[in-house]
């Protein structure tokens, strides 16, 4: 029996998360959503196990979803582990994705507000007969995004 479940949000751990939270914004329309989050003690040790651990950060309203759609939750740790660029091929979460009128004008947009362009765009036709013109590009912290726009 499945579990009773809604999607509530998606957390990506940032080295500075105002830094990202305000690119998510000004590029992507996400909308902070209050209080801003700064815990610390013995739970947040416990439930993350990381020891001495400290978190700081926000969730930000996705868009297209209304005032109780989903949240991309960016935090910062104060201890943060090591770790490699993200890879668009590497087990575990990958990218997030966003629908957009014009890929190349999002992708403009993203490289101007300090992210950069991976891979080409380009158009795939289902055998259903749509299209998607899609990218990949990297938010100022290397982390994957797709712009997609389907036709």
């Amino acid at each position: 029996m499945a579990i009773k479940a809604s999607y509530a949000h998606t957390n990506l751990i940032a080295r500075d998360w105002q830094l990202l939270a305000q690119f998510y914004q000004s590029v992507f329309g996400c909308t902070p959503v209050p209080p801003e989050r700064h815990l610390k003690g013995q739970d947040l040790e416990r439930g993350t196990g990381v020891p001495g651990s400290e978190l700081h950060g926000v969730h930000m309203r996705l868009p297209g979803h209304g005032d109780q759609g989903p949240t991309l939750e960016i935090f910062t740790y104060t201890r943060l582990a090591e770790g490699s660029l993200p890879a668009v091929n590497r087990p575990g979460f990958g990218h997030i994705a966003f629908g957009v009128p014009d890929v190349t004008e999002a992708q403009n947009e993203v490289i101007q507000a300090g992210g950069s362009a991976l891979g080409d765009i380009v158009t795939i036709e289902l055998p259903t007969g749509a299209k998607v013109r899609w990218c990949y590009v990297r938010d100022p912290e290397g982390n994957i995004i797709e712009l997609q726009s389907w036709s």
